[in-house]
């Protein structure tokens, strides 16, 4: 399973499960599930969100009536997704300590491999920044756009000392291991997946993790 591709389908396996009913999910459902993704809420608070609606419905004086779509539980993921928040920015919440993580990332692009000219500038002065930052024990919602901005400069200048071609043949590469999902997905997801599996793999041949909480658990 493509791992970007993982959190659409572990929604849709969860949910049709739950449900009891052997259809999969239909284009706004995937597109739903792609807002809950881009906005940073972490796979486990979406399956949780969508247990606790079902759950309601099955003890529910509507029990009879089926559900139809995902939709019916995004009050419930909104919900999970604020409290898990509130945990986070509380204490509550089991989060990796935000400067050990942004120190991990720090030493990560010191380490790196291959680099070109354009990118080893660009990973010295982030290691520095990202050390900066763990200082200033700024909160998760705050550093987590930061991080997602700082990663796409990153990436710009990956593009730039790879060149097209080889940028090309990673492109080509995504687009062959997402041949499965094409008649299942509408183009706006699979486009969410493609920008993030290319983002991986180019972190990933220099040895670099994507730049995000999302991906280490918080």
């Amino acid at each position: 399973m493509d791992p970007e591709a993982a959190y659409y389908q572990t929604v849709e396996e969860v949910f049709v499960s739950l449900r009891g009913d052997p259809l999969f999910l239909a284009n706004p459902d995937w597109l739903l599930v792609r807002e809950w993704r881009e906005a940073g809420i972490p796979l486990r608070i979406v399956l949780r969100g969508i247990r606790d609606a079902l759950d309601a419905h099955a003890h529910s004086w509507g029990r009879r009536r089926k559900v139809k779509g995902l939709a019916y539980c995004a009050p419930e993921v909104d919900a999970a997704h604020q409290r898990w928040r509130r945990a986070v920015a509380g204490g509550g919440e089991p989060v990796r300590d935000r400067a050990q993580v942004l120190g991990d990332f720090a030493c990560a692009l010191e380490k790196a491999q291959g680099l070109g000219p354009a990118s080893r500038r660009e990973a010295v002065e982030l290691a520095a920044a990202l050390r900066a930052k763990g200082q200033e024990g700024a909160e998760l919602m705050t550093l987590e756009p930061w991080l997602q901005e700082r990663e796409g400069q990153l990436l710009d200048r990956l593009r730039e000392d790879l060149g097209p071609t080889a940028v090309g043949a990673v492109e080509e590469e995504v687009e062959a291991v997402l041949a499965p999902y094409r008649t299942r997905m509408p183009e706006k997801v699979l486009a969410s997946i493609r920008t993030e599996s290319v983002a991986r793999r180019l972190l990933e041949a220099h040895r670099l993790p994507r730049l995000s909480f999302f991906h280490v658990g918080a």
